[in-house]
């Protein structure tokens, strides 16, 4: 019983706070799942599979403001979903440390980068749409899908940076295309290419679904409300934290 309190209050925070930021449940979640005796590649899985919820409960309140255009979903999803069964594939054969580290200065990184542009996704004005545009944009979303298909946390942050930065999305319609798209099918398909290499423990899976899908109904809700700066800084300050864990350890 004291396992299912702590894993839901800590799934309830870590996925609250990636649904309002737009990534970074990982920071919480993972080392939790870690701390109570899970080895590295299971609590990875069941976390993967877990933060399924944390999608669903995020597209159930997008929904009602019709925040996504699907075509431009299918460009996401198209781009990022290869690197994410690609990443999968390969974790079990990385060195976790390095890459951990790698990630950690990267995901510090968008947190300044944001900071230094206070303008930064306030409002949308469309960008890159062309042919070209296009076929970038997603070669980097198939490197980020890599990444998040093979390690722990964060890079969620940075699809919704590079939406942002690339694509002129403001703040809030970037983490709508990233708590749905990212969180349900890019962590879908990593739960599932994990799931069929390892094993997920299956006995907490229902205890983490509950509190990943409501945190990411609450953290979407309050996105929403807050609007463009309230997300930008909350961005700022889960990259910083999610980045300084991981180069911790």
């Amino acid at each position: 019983m004291y396992e299912y309190i702590l894993l839901f209050i800590v799934s309830l925070i870590a996925n609250t706070f990636s649904a309002f930021a737009g990534g970074g449940a990982g920071l919480l979640q993972l080392p939790a799942l870690i701390f109570l005796g899970l080895p590295f590649s299971v609590a990875l899985a069941t976390h993967k599979l877990a933060s399924v919820a944390l999608g669903i409960g995020a597209t159930a309140r997008h929904f009602r403001e019709r925040s996504l255009d699907w075509r431009f979903s299918l460009v996401i999803l198209g781009s990022g979903l290869p690197g994410v069964v690609v990443g999968a594939s390969l974790i079990l054969r990385v060195p976790d440390r390095a890459a951990e580290l790698s990630l950690g200065f990267l995901t510090m990184g968008l947190g300044i980068y944001s900071m230094l542009k206070p303008n930064l996704g306030q409002w949308a004005e469309a960008t890159h749409r062309d042919a070209s545009g296009y076929l970038i944009g997603g070669l980097i979303l198939f490197g980020i899908g890599v990444l998040n298909g093979s390690l722990t946390s964060g890079t969620g942050l940075f699809v919704t940076l590079w939406l942002v930065q690339w694509f002129g999305l403001d703040y809030k319609r970037a983490v709508a295309y990233t708590l749905v798209l990212v969180g349900l099918f890019w962590n879908g398909i990593g739960a599932l290419t994990l799931g069929l290499q390892g094993t997920i423990r299956w006995d907490w899976i229902p205890v983490l679904l509950v509190a990943s899908m409501l945190g990411g109904y609450i953290g979407a809700h309050y996105s929403i409300m807050k609007g463009n700066r309230w997300i930008k800084r909350v961005y700022e300050i889960v990259t910083f934290l999610v980045g300084l864990k991981l180069i911790i350890g």
